[in-house]
């Protein structure tokens, strides 16, 4: 089969760590000059590596992801850029972590091509249902804890009574500014910016 084999790896701010992307790619016999990675959100497909893989690709080529959600973060984003790779640049796509995705078999038979399409809608659709579903999940706890007085975000810290004394204290040279810090259990960076938050 002709045509040369590319892997393209996304990971997001929170994930870090591609190696089980790189090793799958690397099972593969994928040359690390031809695997794309982009390290960012997958909120819109200006991604850099993504663009440059884009560009490089031909008819014939292959293009390996580990799974589906590679490709974007929505249903209609997965679909955009599958067709993409499929109708414009004529590759195909190979989805490791799922063999029915895999369009290589599309040269042979095509029952097997709409089976690997309908598969990806399928598949696409229910990744998407799943991140709407946990972020509702997620908006329901926040407001539950609400409800129960939970306070989410950084909370404000408790001035010491005798914070107004100290300060004066300090500013006296009666006592040093670590002094000061020690007697209030406080940094540095606290104790300067309320100074100035209540004009002392």
């Amino acid at each position: 089969m002709g045509g040369k084999a590319y892997g393209y790896i996304r990971v997001s701010t929170r994930e870090q760590n591609i190696s089980r992307q790189i090793a799958a790619m690397r099972a593969q016999k994928i040359p690390q000059k031809r695997i794309f990675i982009d390290r960012q959100s997958g909120v819109d497909f200006e991604r850099p590596a993504y663009r440059q893989m884009m560009e490089l690709l031909m008819p014939g080529d292959t293009v390996f992801i580990k799974s589906v959600d590679r490709l974007g973060r929505s249903y209609a984003e997965i679909i955009a850029q599958w067709n993409k790779m499929m109708m414009e640049k004529k590759v195909r796509i190979v989805v490791l972590d799922m063999p029915l995705l895999d369009t290589r078999i599309m040269q042979d038979d095509a029952a097997s091509a709409l089976l690997s399409n309908l598969m990806l809608q399928i598949i696409s659709y229910a990744a998407q249902a799943e991140r709407d579903n946990l972020r509702q999940r997620q908006a329901e706890g926040i407001l539950e804890a609400k409800a129960r007085g939970v306070r989410f975000g950084r909370q404000k810290m408790r001035l010491p009574n005798e914070f107004p004394e100290i300060v004066q204290q300090w500013r006296g040279k009666e006592i040093s500014c670590q002094q000061a810090l020690q007697t209030l259990g406080m940094g540095r960076t606290s104790f300067y910016r309320k100074i100035k938050e209540l004009g002392l």
